[in-house]
């Protein structure tokens, strides 16, 4: 009979699903070598990012200004002319806006850093629409009714003269806070929005009554400020067609679904 040999059972370890997921862990973590590595680049980083605020690597060498006219940019940029050598890396947006500040002609800006030594700022200009009047002395106000500056007598022609009645002189920076000069510049103001075509020589405020005073001589009558927009947009149309004709002196739009025309600058009754 023959001898029979003894059988080895084979053995396996087979691990639990938690001591699996373990090892997969174990297995995707970071090893020691790159972790130190990972370190040395983000100090690296801080470190050249530290030194180039504190070089002339990135320092303010140009200004430039955009989207305003020449005298408002030459303003803008003697106003920025101390942030030269700063880093644009340490620039900050309070510095900028604590330069503009006092600037009365600029309205806003917003800037951007052009590397590596270009500061560039956008403009919004205040927009001037008429001179305000008292005496022998002359204000510019802008769209905003804000002051932008004194003026010399018979400068800016173009614009319509507004004439203030409250006793204090208005001041540079701030707006006007003559009431019916108010009304008065923000009905220019939206005048000027509406590409209102016929240049206004003088504004007439009052309590009630806003009075254009056209080139022509003719007297454009809005009544109150309410419905400005389409009392405007009424005298557009009308106008070109009276200014035709000749003869006329007032078109009334207070009442702006019944404009009224006449001959006489203050008709009778």
């Amino acid at each position: 009979m023959p001898e029979r040999r003894p059988q080895h059972a084979r053995t396996a370890v087979v691990p639990f699903p938690a001591q699996a997921e373990r090892l997969q862990l174990l297995r995707a973590l970071p090893t020691g070598r790159s972790l130190l590595i990972g370190f040395a680049i983000v100090a690296g980083a801080v470190g050249l990012y530290a030194l180039a605020r504190v070089t002339p690597m990135f320092a303010v060498q140009r200004i430039e200004v955009e989207g305003a006219p020449p005298q408002v940019a030459a303003h803008v940029r003697a106003a920025l002319a101390p942030l030269e050598g700063t880093s644009l890396l340490a620039l900050k947006g309070a510095a900028v806006n604590r330069a503009l500040a006092p600037l009365t002609d600029v309205s806003g800006a917003t800037y951007d850093r052009d590397f590596p030594h270009t500061l560039r700022v956008v403009v919004r200009a205040e927009q001037p629409v008429a001179v305000a009047r008292r005496g022998a002395k002359a204000w510019l106000v802008s769209a905003s009714a804000r002051v932008i500056s004194t003026v010399p007598l018979g400068t800016n022609r173009s614009l319509p003269r507004v004439w203030l009645s409250g006793a204090a002189d208005p001041q540079a920076g701030a707006a006007i806070e003559d009431r019916p000069a108010l009304r008065a510049v923000r009905a220019l103001a939206l005048a000027r929005r509406a590409r209102f075509g016929r240049r206004i020589l003088f504004v007439r405020p009052g309590e009630h009554q806003l009075t254009f005073l056209l080139v022509s001589g003719l007297e454009l009558r809005l009544g109150d400020v309410r419905a400005i927009r389409l009392k405007l947009a009424v005298a557009s149309e009308i106008l070109p067609r009276l200014l035709q004709s000749g003869g006329y002196g007032y078109l009334d739009v207070s009442v702006p679904g019944r404009p009224v025309a006449g001959v006489n600058s203050q008709p009778a009754g």
